[in-house]
């Protein structure tokens, strides 16, 4: 009997995935193991590995479309089955239509058609869209789904619930739906991945859910870089360290040394983690997407500047695995390469605190009574002030430029 392929959950809160591209045919044999089709998610983009052996039947979500978890995008056929096996099944366990004689209407009276409830279960859409439409009070007859063969998803009932409030908002006068592109010129509309429309929601929620405040400090780098030509001393160029490598270090001894800024709130209780966990974020064509560098207080700078270099290959390339970019306690971003002098960075939730690493440049500076001038280097600490309150996060703060400045600990 043909059996269901169905897309799983590949990373945690995981709703919904575009089946990016098919690795195998209809007709074609899969074996245990094998990779059937490429899934591109909010992250990034994996195998979809097959379960059992067969031949692949029939093809349900095409290349490029998108599908829910746990929705059937395929079907395939046992070893031995033909094709002749899909005329009489239906993906899903569905009972396939047969057609029936004409039955004549029958009479309901007014009282039979008040009692008859709404035919609701008519409508296509997936479990989370039927919750979602329900804690929202979206009537789902009334939507017409994007998902496979109109499938009402939980996207369409979002927008659904967010016209319905804004509605009133737009019949006045000076509001707005959608922007204005009058006079805008010629332009390319480049459609959201998975990863974009992730981006920009978790960033709408962090920016007007999270109190941000700032801290801010400037780092004299000139023992650094000079403790840090000594390390690339005799190295190889893939190996040698980078000034973001000795950052990382400083950031992770920091939270070593005031635990209070490694902590996550919930509306429950703040959550102070046990272990340092770094997100460090790495720039790729879809978006960024930050990488995590487990137990990094524990581990040297050549250990720590390795994984990294790893971590950010195989993100740039989609092929992060969710367990390197899920959790972590502290990001940093440093968008010093690009000579951004300084800048505030967006928390990254559910996580407490964000370093923002502008580029050195030399400054003057004071050196025994006397001006000199040293490559120094902002830094911009955003902090969610629910978790962490100011004096913590300027104990922080203070550690890390210290950690900076005397960067011979690092190698402790």
């Amino acid at each position: 009997m043909p059996k269901d392929i169905v897309l799983p959950s590949l990373s945690a809160g995981m709703e919904d995935a575009v089946i990016a591209r098919w690795l195998k045919a209809e007709g074609d044999a899969v074996a245990p193991g094998e990779a059937l089709a490429e899934v591109e998610t909010d992250k990034a983009t994996m195998e979809l590995e097959a379960e059992a052996a067969g031949t692949l039947g029939r093809i349900l979500v095409p290349d490029g479309e998108r599908a829910d978890v746990n929705a059937v995008i395929a079907v395939l056929l046992e070893e031995g089955e033909s094709a002749d096996a899909l005329a009489a099944y239906a993906p899903g366990g569905a009972t396939p239509a047969v057609p029936e004689a004409p039955k004549e209407a029958p009479v309901l009276s007014e009282k039979t058609v008040a009692a008859t409830p709404p035919a609701t279960d008519k409508v296509l859409a997936s479990p989370l869209a039927r919750r979602i439409a329900a804690q929202k009070g979206v009537d789902l007859a009334g939507l017409s789904g994007s998902g496979p063969r109109g499938r009402i998803v939980r996207v369409d009932v979002e927008r659904a619930a967010e016209q319905a409030q804004t509605a009133p908002v737009a019949q006045a006068p000076e509001a707005k739906v959608a922007p204005d592109l009058t006079g805008l010129g010629a332009y390319e509309a480049i459609p959201h991945t998975n990863m974009r429309r992730t981006i920009a929601r978790r960033l709408v929620e962090s920016k007007t859910t999270v109190p941000h405040f700032y801290l801010e400090a400037d780092c004299d780098l000139e023992a650094l870089l000079a403790l840090r030509a000594q390390v690339n001393e005799g190295r190889d160029t893939p190996a040698r360290i980078s000034v973001n490598d000795f950052l990382i270090k400083a950031v992770a001894l920091a939270l070593a040394e005031v635990p209070e800024a490694n902590a996550v709130w919930t509306d429950e209780a703040i959550l102070r983690l046990g272990s340092v966990d770094i997100s460090v974020a790495v720039a790729t064509d879809g978006g960024l997407i930050t990488p995590v560098l487990r137990d990094a207080d524990c581990k040297s700078l050549g250990a720590l500047s390795a994984e990294m270099k790893a971590l950010a290959v195989r993100a740039r390339e989609g092929r992060l695995k969710p367990e390197e970019y899920q959790g972590g306690g502290f990001s940093l971003s440093n968008l010093g390469m690009y000579g951004v002098k300084r800048f505030s960075a967006i928390i990254n939730p559910p996580q407490s605190c964000i370093l923002a690493v502008g580029a050195a440049e030399r400054r003057p500076v004071e050196r025994d009574g006397q001006i000199a001038f040293a490559p120094v280097m902002s830094v911009t600490l955003s902090v969610d002030h629910r978790s962490v309150d100011g004096a913590v996060g300027a104990q922080w703060l203070a550690a890390f430029k210290a950690a900076v400045e005397n960067p011979m600990s690092l190698l402790v």
